[in-house]
């Protein structure tokens, strides 16, 4: 299959398709690297008066609707997706922009708000902590990462005079991956 114009689709297809997705493999490699460097981004908190009765039962299964009573009868005006439960502390999400967070404790319901910096809300996007619509872009990118990888090493084995360079690529790439992965 050295058709050029096969060739050439798949490189156009490939180029496209990382181009495209390029804004997230960025995201990716900057807020890992940084969190590798030992930067993970910060949290501003601060706490939330919550009314002297206030409880939630964490266990509850109406416990998304038992928060949104809470957070109106309480007059916090904090919009949330999803709540991810840990027990004894709640979090409203998504943690990629300022959030609540509940903690179950001997003196009752607290709440603290949480602002992530810019790291943070790079960090928290990265884990997938994000908005819902950007989890299945993520879930998408994810996708297209394949892509990109199995078109790239494609196009590379198409063209004659690339099979040997992309062939000891691959294998040095996998080589190093799986000493580094599995006997480091």
């Amino acid at each position: 299959m050295t058709n050029p114009k096969t060739r050439r689709l798949f490189v156009l297809a490939h180029l496209w398709l990382a181009g495209f997705l390029a804004p997230a493999f960025l995201l990716v490699a900057i807020s890992g690297g940084l969190y590798l460097l030992g930067n993970s981004g910060n949290f501003k908190t601060e706490d939330v008066t919550l009314p002297a009765d206030a409880s939630l039962n964490f266990e509850s299964p109406t416990l998304d609707s038992d928060v949104r009573e809470l957070l109106s009868t309480a007059d916090i005006d904090q919009k949330f997706e999803y709540i991810r439960n840990r027990g004894t502390v709640i979090q409203l999400r998504p943690t990629s922009r300022p959030h609540l967070e509940f903690r179950q404790t001997d003196d009752g319901l607290t709440a603290i708000r949480k602002v992530p910096d810019f790291q943070g809300t790079l960090m928290e996007l990265h884990k997938g902590h994000g908005p819902s619509w950007f989890k299945f872009y993520q879930k998408l990118v994810a996708l297209g990462l394949i892509g990109v990888v199995f078109g790239g090493i494609l196009v590379g084995f198409l063209a004659k005079a690339y099979r040997r360079q992309t062939s000891i690529a691959v294998v040095i790439g996998s080589l190093i991956f799986v000493f580094l992965a599995f006997f480091s």
